[in-house]
């Protein structure tokens, strides 16, 4: 009995910092996107880098909460969470968002380097004079990968259970005929070759940008005066580079 209660607490006080951050999470992607919201609704458009900062905010927001709640169930209601339809569905949801909120991230980043970067390579300047128009696509296309990352999630989660996995009354998974890592090796294949494409794209803005920013520094050693320019280019550097902290981490 100690050691349950002792467990019980354990699980509570972890239960409360989890609750904790996420909350604090949800405040300030909350915060973005009403901030992008109020400015939608008094210009009644958005410019193309507000609407992949709403996407991210907004996928962001859903990734907390439903992971949110994936936490708590495992820690304190695994009974609840070792249900059939329960358990593919919050997984599927959370690969759905936290591959959309990383492609959204790869997008901002490659927009900010398309943006801002200063090349004179003709296909450069025509992605330039074209990302515009281009990223409702991007974030169009990112939305379908992530749904299809999410679908294939559910199936592979929800053949695996059925048919080779047995929960035991603790919540434990134990293992059938088929053994598990061939059973989620293309779950696990898709998700990384989502992750590793999305990150190649932060890691090669963030290449060429800082080159850019280099060239550009080279070139202007004689101005003695602030150049707007320069201030962009390390605006969007230390925008990538918690991009780049983020992909890291993930």
């Amino acid at each position: 009995p100690e050691q349950s209660n002792v467990t019980s607490y354990a699980d509570t006080a972890v239960a409360i910092v989890i609750t904790l951050e996420v909350f604090a999470g949800l405040w300030i992607n909350a915060f973005i996107v009403s901030v992008i919201c109020m400015a939608w609704v008094k210009r009644k458009t958005l410019n193309s880098n507000e609407k992949i900062l709403l996407a991210v905010g907004c996928s962001r927001f859903w990734f907390l909460c439903i992971s949110w709640v994936y936490s708590i169930f495992l820690i304190i209601y695994p009974y609840y969470l070792y249900v059939h339809p329960i358990f593919p569905l919050l997984n599927s949801a959370q690969n759905f968002f936290n591959c959309s909120n990383l492609w959204f991230s790869a997008s901002l980043c490659v927009f900010y380097c398309i943006k801002i970067a200063n090349f004179r390579n003709s296909f450069f300047i025509y992605l330039k004079v074209k990302i515009d128009g281009m990223v409702p696509w991007l974030l169009l296309g990112s939305v379908l990968f992530s749904l299809a990352i999410g679908i294939i999630a559910y199936n592979i989660m929800d053949k695996a259970l059925s048919n080779n996995l047995n929960f035991t009354c603790q919540g434990r998974i134990s293992k059938a005929s088929v053994r598990i890592d061939q059973q989620f090796l293309p779950h696990y294949f898709i998700i990384g070759f989502g992750h590793a494409t999305s990150f190649t794209a932060v890691i090669l803005s963030a290449l060429l940008l800082l080159f850019s920013l280099w060239r550009h520094k080279r070139n202007m050693q004689t101005n003695s005066m602030k150049d707007l320019s320069m201030d962009a280019h390390i605006k969007a550097m230390k925008s990538i580079l918690s991009f780049f902290i983020m992909y890291s981490i993930n």
